[in-house]
């Protein structure tokens, strides 16, 4: 289980499904009984002592009106596809439940930044932006050969890297199907190789809460 702060106050816990009734059953012994609400994301918590903790329904899953039928649903296997990019490397994938059944990295060298001024930076950066476009135009390619069959089949499209690049690849129009499937969720992935994409499966399948304390611990 991972922790960070989240903006606004509180913090935000990234729980695994098969221990998302585990972390509600300790939720409850430290702050008491809670009530649940449905809300637009998922579940609310809400404790007697005034803490509360957001469910988030992880992507894919379908929503759920108690805690019972939210952990079912995580766990559940669904089949989700992946799409990561960053710099001139790509990786795609689409995985079953926890197990990634089909995989692909590719990576296109592009040139760091120079510190060089004048006509010599100009150059460089030229040549940075068209090695940029082709790696790109590589990633775009990846997906319509490997992830476009697959739409169909697919609950969600998990992507992660950096956000322009991944925006980039889904506005080619071949890829419409798989850009209508994207989660909300971004994951926060390194360059992308192949353990990067074996771990974000587990990381798209995740129960994100935000926990906020009782107001009087604060």
């Amino acid at each position: 289980m991972s922790s960070r702060p989240a903006a606004g106050g509180g913090r935000w816990v990234e729980v695994t499904p098969a221990r998302v009734d585990r972390w509600v059953d300790g939720f409850a012994d430290r702050h008491g009984p809670p009530t649940t609400t449905v809300w637009e994301h998922g579940l609310l918590l809400t404790a007697p002592d005034g803490a509360t903790a957001e469910l988030h329904t992880p992507p894919g899953a379908p929503p759920a009106a108690d805690v019972p039928g939210f952990v079912a649903a995580a766990r559940a296997p669904r089949r989700i596809g992946l799409l990561l990019a960053r710099k001139g490397a790509v990786a795609v994938g689409v995985a079953e439940g926890e197990k990634l059944i089909v995989s692909k990295v590719d990576s296109r060298y592009v040139q760091g930044r120079t510190a060089a001024g004048g006509w010599s930076q100009q150059r460089f950066a030229r040549r940075r932006d068209n090695q940029a476009k082709a790696a790109l135009g590589d990633a775009v390619d990846l997906a319509v050969r490997l992830l476009l069959p697959e739409a169909a089949d697919l609950a969600v499209l998990v992507c992660g890297g950096d956000r322009r690049a991944v925006d980039i690849v889904l506005a080619d129009r071949r890829l419409a199907p798989l850009a209508a499937l994207r989660a909300e969720r971004l994951l926060d992935v390194p360059e992308p190789r192949h353990a990067v994409l074996l771990a974000a499966v587990a990381s798209a399948r995740a129960v994100h809460i935000l926990i906020r304390d009782p107001p009087d611990s604060r």
